[in-house]
């Protein structure tokens, strides 16, 4: 088939009426995860993860992938109305989100939010469409030794731009790697931490682990704070914005697509720094900076487009290179393997109806969005009036019949129960557990890579320094230094700021 035949068979799987119905149910529950404050893309991902099991893969990952953009849109409306984040990336929206609804103008800022997210995902699907392909037959012509070298990269990325502190994300990864370790050596089938136990010579469900660490603790933490919450409640012909609001949204728009295009692409740096990273060149280029923190328009406007420019391309080193750039699209990668697609160079030549599907259910689902996140947002509000408590024992089923029903072990629940306890302890001490998961992920290619490139080098370490590897970690940490620039002239110029403020 020729390329343009092969968008045509993806745009004609996206548009059955599996296609179709697994993309609206994909966003919709994105959407209301996002909403419920507390939820954000991963969790509502793995609750679902075990419906697509029995599906065809471009059909699975076509819901899964609705569910991590649906969450990103979501997460705006409850940080506009209610001064909440719905997910991580949208605590920046909240600043002046919140001051726009408290004016009157909940209607412009959503409006203004849901355009800005439409454009920068689209913009992040066409570079997905462009930059994959070449990308791919580019990892083909290199070897085992240069894939470690990218995957070693990787996982420092994400300890060097890592929020938190570089001492807990490397424990976690290093953690991460070690449950890996878990079960029958790939290659000669001796048993390896399994302490004698024949249940764990499988290794640990990815399913049970992500749902445990991610869902189990998010409810445990939830739990903490049950209250009611009084919401804002736009009407439908409020939203308009002024053309005022459209003069000052639209560069906003447009600057932080390229922002969250850029960050989606480098493995660690997640749709939560390319909000902040926006909203520092907003109030930087703004003629009103002093209007950043009182419903300043651009406010919302950037953080929310940069959100949602890094859904599309944070697909490119996934599906190119086999490596998750955030923790959404670790779970993507697994989805993908236990569907028996693997993710990298040879997915467009092995799957390409996977790849084309999954590009043109992206750009369907940025319209089914669209239309869902403004007239309805009344009715996504009325969801918070539901006590959390309630909706606790309703998500906790929902979760151990999912695990349970991937391999019908009783096993894989307790590894959810224990997971999640845990997950909870090591939160409350400041742990992340995204650094885990993607070490996880990326721990059994890492090994395979690793060993294979030894063996056909004859032992020899050397074979990690040669012409290819330099040319990849001479750009990757070019890249890395200009990243950790930016981030230090925006971080220092918003400390003096506060400083003159506070002055």
């Amino acid at each position: 088939m020729t390329g343009f035949d092969q968008v045509v068979n993806g745009f004609a799987i996206a548009l059955s009426w599996q296609g179709l119905l697994s993309c609206f149910i994909g966003c919709l529950w994105g959407t209301i995860v996002g909403v419920l404050p507390g939820l954000g893309p991963l969790a509502g991902m793995t609750l679902l993860l075990p419906l697509t099991f029995h599906q065809p893969p471009e059909i699975g990952i076509i819901m899964l992938t609705g569910i991590f953009y649906g969450a990103m849109y979501g997460g705006s409306t409850t940080s506009i109305l209610v001064r909440i984040p719905g997910e991580a990336a949208s605590v920046v929206t909240c600043i002046d989100g919140y001051e726009m609804a408290r004016r009157g103008r909940a209607g412009p800022a959503l409006m203004v939010a849901a355009v800005g997210s439409f454009v920068g995902g689209t913009v992040s699907i066409v570079g997905l469409m462009l930059i994959t392909p070449p990308l791919a037959k580019v990892m083909i012509a290199i070897g085992p030794s240069v894939q470690v070298v990218l995957l070693l990269l990787a996982l420092s990325v994400i300890a060097v731009v890592s929020a938190g502190s570089r001492l807990k994300t490397t424990i976690m990864m290093v953690l991460g790697l070690l449950l890996t370790a878990i079960g029958l050596d790939h290659l000669d089938g001796v048993p390896r931490l399994t302490f004698g136990n024949t249940t764990l010579a499988g290794g640990l469900s990815f399913t049970s682990l992500a749902i445990g660490l991610f869902g189990v603790s998010e409810i445990l933490i939830n739990l903490e704070k049950t209250e009611l919450i009084k919401a804002i409640q736009p009407k439908f012909r409020d939203l308009i914005p002024r053309m005022k609001d459209v003069r000052d949204a639209a560069p906003a728009i447009g600057r932080a697509s390229v922002i969250g295009f850029i960050f989606g692409i480098i493995p660690g740096v997640s749709h939560v720094v390319s909000t902040f990273v926006s909203y520092a060149v907003e109030k930087r280029f703004s003629r009103h900076p002093e209007e950043f923190g009182h419903g300043a328009i651009a406010g919302v406007a950037g953080p929310e487009t940069a959100n949602n420019a890094v859904t599309g391309t944070a697909m490119i080193p996934l599906l190119a290179l086999g490596i998750p750039s955030i923790p959404a699209t670790a779970l993507l990668l697994s989805a993908l393997t236990i569907h028996g697609v693997q993710p990298g160079p040879l997915l467009l030549t092995d799957h390409p109806e996977v790849f084309w599907s999954l590009v043109a259910s992206m750009y369907i689902g940025n319209v089914i969005l669209l239309i869902l996140n403004l007239p309805l947002v009344g009715i996504f509000v009325n969801l918070l009036r539901i006590p959390y408590s309630w909706l606790v024992p309703i998500i906790l089923i929902v979760s151990v019949i999912g695990v349970y029903s991937v391999a019908f072990s009783a096993a894989d629940i307790w590894l959810m129960v224990i997971s999640g306890g845990a997950g909870y302890v090591l939160r409350k001490f400041g742990y992340e557990m995204a650094p885990l998961l993607l070490a996880f992920v990326l721990g059994d290619r890492l090994e395979e890579n690793l060993r294979l490139a030894l063996t056909m080098s004859g032992g020899s370490y050397a074979t990690f320094a040669d012409h290819a590897s330099l040319i990849v970690l001479t750009s990757v940490l070019g890249l890395l230094l200009v990243v950790q620039a930016l981030a230090w002239v925006f971080g220092y110029r918003k400390s003096v700021a506060d400083e003159a403020e506070g002055a």
